[in-house]
C-alpha cells in the first residue's frame, strides 16, 4: 500500500470517527499532492509524497515560530495539532550519529576533489540531501555541514 493510498484510508477513518482537526489536515495534504500532479502531470511516488509532507511541516514550523512572537497562543496549539497529524507520514527519523557519519563521509568526498569555501558546502549538500531527504531535518543537516567544514 503506497503512502498517498495510507492517507486516503486515514481520510476515510477521520471522516467515520468525526475528527475535524485531522481530517482537515488530511484533506490540506491531499489537496497540496492533488494539486501536484495536476500540475506536473505525474503519479506521485512516495518519495513525491514525503517531500510534499515535509514542505507543509516546515510550513507549520514557521507559523508557530510567527504566531508565537505574536502571542497567538490559539493558532500555535492549531499549527501544533496539524504538525503531529503529519509527522505520522514521514519515515523513521535518523540519530545525529548517522547523520553525522553521512556528513563526515560527504566533506571527505569533496575535500578530495579540492573544493573549499562556499563551493564545498553546496557540493556536501548536493551529495548528503537526497540520501537524508525526508529523514532528517534539512536545517539542522545544514548546520552540521557548516560546522563540519569551519
Amino acid at each position: 500500500m503506497s503512502l498517498k493510498d495510507t492517507i486516503t484510508a486515514d481520510m476515510k477513518t477521520a471522516m467515520k470517527a468525526g475528527d475535524s482537526e485531522r481530517l482537515g489536515t488530511i484533506r490540506m495534504l491531499l489537496a497540496a499532492m492533488k494539486q501536484r500532479e495536476v500540475d506536473e502531470r505525474i503519479v506521485l511516488t512516495d518519495a513525491d509524497v514525503v517531500a510534499i509532507v515535509e514542505k507543509a511541516m516546515k510550513q507549520r514550523k514557521e507559523s508557530i515560530a510567527q504566531f508565537t512572537a505574536g502571542n497567538r497562543a490559539d493558532l500555535v496549539a492549531k499549527e501544533e495539532a496539524e504538525l503531529k497529524v503529519l509527522a505520522v507520514y514521514m519515515p523513521a527519523q535518523m540519530s545525529d550519529a548517522e547523520i553525522e557519519a553521512v556528513v563526515q563521509a560527504a566533506v571527505t568526498e569533496v575535500a578530495a576533489t579540492g573544493v573549499s569555501g562556499n563551493a564545498a558546502m553546496g557540493k556536501v549538500m548536493a551529495i548528503v540531501k537526497p540520501k537524508l531527504a525526508g529523514k532528517a531535518d534539512m536545517t539542522a543537516v545544514s548546520a552540521k555541514v557548516k560546522a563540519a567544514l569551519a
